[in-house]
C-alpha cells in the first residue's frame, strides 16, 4: 500500500536528523571539499582531507555520510562528514564480527609495548602473543602487512578493540590437520623432520601434523635416550601405528618400518647355541650381551662361574668386551633371550664325590676365617668347610688361636653335598687324640692366659707424677 504524504514527511524529517547516517551522491569535486547531495533543500560539504582515497572519487558516486547540523554554514551549505560516519559504521561492522565471530581485515600500522596498532577500519590492539603461533623474532617484520583477524575483546564505551591474529591461524591449522588425517592410514610410511626431541621420545612433522614416535618406537636395541638415534632436523621415514581424529593425534613408529629382528630369533639363536655378542651393559645383577641391532640378552651373575663367587659382573667383565656364550632361555614373544658363560664349561660339582670321596686327604689354604670356622681351597674355586669343632681336639673360641689366613695344611673329606656345593672337611681327625686330661689341661692353660690378657688390658696406664 503506497505511503501518504504524511508518512513520507514524517521519514524524512527523521532521516534529516543531525548525528544520523544517510546516503548521498557525489556532485562535484573541488580542490578542498566535496559537494554532497543527500536528497535535502540545501547540498552538503566535505572537507578533502576527510577522504583517504580522494583520488578515486567521481561524481554520481553513491557513499554514506552523518549528518552534522542542518544548519547552513557561510557558503549555504549544511555541513556533513564522511570520518564520522566511517567510525560509526566500522564500529557497527566490528561489533557485529565480534557477536558472530566473524574474520575481519586489518593493516598492522607500527609495534606499541606489548604488541600492535591495527588498522581494521577503527583502531585496534593486538598483543604480540595474538600475533603468530610462535614468538615473534622481529616485531618489524609484521609491519604494513595485511591479515585476518578476529576481534576477542570489544569495549564501545571506552573506545576498546583488542584482536587476534593466532585463532584465525589455529583454526586454518586444526583444519589442515583434520584434512591431513583424513589421507592417512594405519600403517602406512612417510617421510617426516624431526621437530623436537624429550625424554620420552621425538615429534615428527609430517606435511600439516606432528606425530610422537615414544622411545620404546625408536629402535629394535635398547637405548637410554632418543637423541642416541636422531638429531633434530633430521629427515626420516616413520610408520603410521594409531590415529586419534579426535584429539588430532598421530604415534609413529620408526622401528616398524624395518623387519623385527625377533621375529627369526629362534631360527638363528636356538636354546643350546654357543655364539659370541659383545657387552652393552652392566648391572648389579648381570650384563647385557648384544648379538645384532635390536638384540640384547641378559648374561645373569649367576650364569658366570661355576666356582667363582662373583659379587658383581664388573670383577670379570668390561663394557664393549666380546664374550663366547650359550643360549639357556628364549621368549621371542616377550623379546627375551638369557646366556650362559658356566654352562660352556663342565660343572665340577657334578664330579665331586669321585674326586673327593669322603676320608680323601688332600693339602688346602685356609682361604677365610669365620667365628664358627674356616673356608679351605682345595682347588680353584672349590672351598670346604672346616667347622671349629673338628679343627682340633682342644676346643677353642675362634679359629684365629690356632690357624690364619693363608695357612696350608692337610684336611680330610668329613662329607660332600653336591645339589647344595658343600664339603665338610676335618683336621682334628689327622691329628693323634690326646688323653682327656691333657685336653681338660691344655684348655684350662688356654683359659688363664686369657684371663691374664683381659685383666692386662683393663689396667689403667701408670703416670709419672
Amino acid at each position: 500500500m503506497p505511503e501518504n504524504l504524511t508518512e513520507i514527511l514524517l521519514r524524512q524529517v527523521n532521516t534529516f536528523k543531525p548525528g544520523n547516517i544517510i546516503s548521498g551522491k557525489i556532485v562535484d569535486l573541488a580542490s578542498d571539499y566535496v559537494l554532497i547531495d543527500i536528497g535535502y533543500k540545501t547540498e552538503g560539504f566535505i572537507p578533502r582531507n576527510e577522504f583517504k582515497d580522494f583520488e578515486n572519487l567521481e561524481p554520481g558516486q553513491e557513499i554514506r555520510v552523518m549528518l552534522e547540523s542542518l544548519e547552513p554554514a557561510e557558503s549555504g551549505l549544511i555541513v556533513l562528514s564522511k570520518e564520522k560516519a566511517d567510525l560509526v559504521l566500522n564500529w557497527d561492522r566490528v561489533e557485529s564480527a565480534y557477536k558472530d565471530g566473524l574474520k575481519i581485515r586489518g593493516k598492522i600500522l607500527t609495534p606499541v609495548k606489548g604488541g600492535f596498532r591495527v588498522d581494521i577500519g577503527i583502531m585496534a590492539f593486538l598483543p604480540a602473543s595474538q600475533a603468530d603461533l610462535k614468538p615473534i623474532a622481529d616485531p618489524k617484520t609484521f609491519v604494513n602487512q595485511v591479515f585476518e583477524f578476529k576481534v576477542i575483546k570489544l569495549d564501545r564505551m571506552r573506545n576498546n578493540i583488542v584482536v587476534s591474529r593466532r585463532e584465525i591461524l589455529e583454526e586454518e591449522e586444526r583444519r589442515n590437520k583434520l584434512v591431513a588425517l583424513e589421507k592417512i592410514e594405519i600403517g602406512q610410511v612417510v617421510k617426516g623432520t624431526v621437530r623436537n626431541i624429550v625424554d620420552y621420545g621425538i615429534f615428527v612433522d609430517i606435511g600439516d601434523l606432528t606425530g610422537l614416535v615414544h622411545i620404546n618406537d625408536l629402535s629394535w636395541s635398547r637405548i637410554t635416550h632418543p637423541s642416541q638415534v636422531v638429531a633434530v632436523g633430521d629427515q626420516i621415514e616413520v610408520k603410521i601405528l594409531k590415529v586419534n581424529a579426535e584429539k588430532a593425534e598421530v604415534a609413529l613408529g620408526i622401528k616398524q618400518t624395518g623387519d623385527n629382528p625377533w621375529e627369526s630369533i629362534e631360527g638363528k639363536y636356538p636354546v643350546g647355541s654357543r655364539i659370541q655378542g659383545k657387552v652393552v651393559n652392566l648391572t648389579d645383577y648381570g650384563a647385557f650381551i648384544k648379538l645384532e641391532d635390536g638384540v640384547e640378552g641378559l648374561l645373569h651373575i649367576s650364569e658366570l662361574s661355576w666356582t667363582i663367587k662373583v659379587k658383581t659382573p664388573s670383577e670379570i667383565l668390561a663394557m664393549g668386551d666380546t664374550v663366547e656364550i650359550q643360549v639357556i632361555a628364549l621368549e621371542p614373544e616377550k623379546q627375551k633371550i638369557s646366556f650362559s658363560m658356566k654352562a660352556l664349561e663342565a660343572n665340577p660339582w657334578e664330579t665331586i664325590t669321585e674326586k673327593y670321596p669322603v676320608g680323601t686327604i688332600v693339602k688346602g689354604k685356609v682361604y677365610n676365617l669365620t667365628h664358627y670356622g674356616a673356608f679351605v681351597e682345595l682347588e680353584k674355586g672349590i672351598e670346604g668347610l672346616l667347622h671349629i669343632k673338628d679343627l682340633d681336639w682342644i676346643k677353642v673360641k675362634h679359629p684365629s688361636e690356632i690357624i690364619k689366613k693363608g695357612d696350608k695344611f692337610n684336611v680330610v673329606v668329613l662329607e660332600v653335598d653336591p645339589e647344595k656345593k658343600r664339603i665338610a672337611l676335618g683336621r682334628k681327625q689327622l691329628l693323634p687324640q690326646p688323653p682327656e686330661s691333657e685336653i681338660e689341661e691344655k684348655e684350662e692353660e688356654a683359659a688363664d692366659k686369657k684371663k691374664t690378657k683381659t685383666a692386662e688390658a683393663q689396667q689403667p696406664e701408670e703416670t709419672e707424677e
